[in-house]
């Protein structure tokens, strides 16, 4: 597993081309085959390459990222 930093977490945003990689808890997960993330955009309201855990607070779903493929650790 890798250690990713914020600003390298921000590069995986799913534009051009680029995985789609969010962080939830300390944990890296890669979202890209999730077509809820298309181009790096959730619903309108989240960025892909972002930490998500506090805005997760204000989703209307459950914790439905753990079924994601986890990549690394947000260090």
């Amino acid at each position: 597993m890798k250690d990713f930093t914020a600003e390298e977490l921000a590069s995986y945003d799913g534009r051009e081309g680029r995985p789609v990689y969010v962080a939830y808890s300390g944990v890296v997960y890669d979202v890209s085959g999730s077509m809820m993330w298309s181009g790096g955009d959730h619903e309108g309201s989240h960025q892909a390459g972002h930490d998500l855990t506090a805005e997760h607070e204000d989703a209307p779903h459950d914790v439905h990222i753990v079924d994601f493929p986890e990549v690394g650790r947000l260090v």
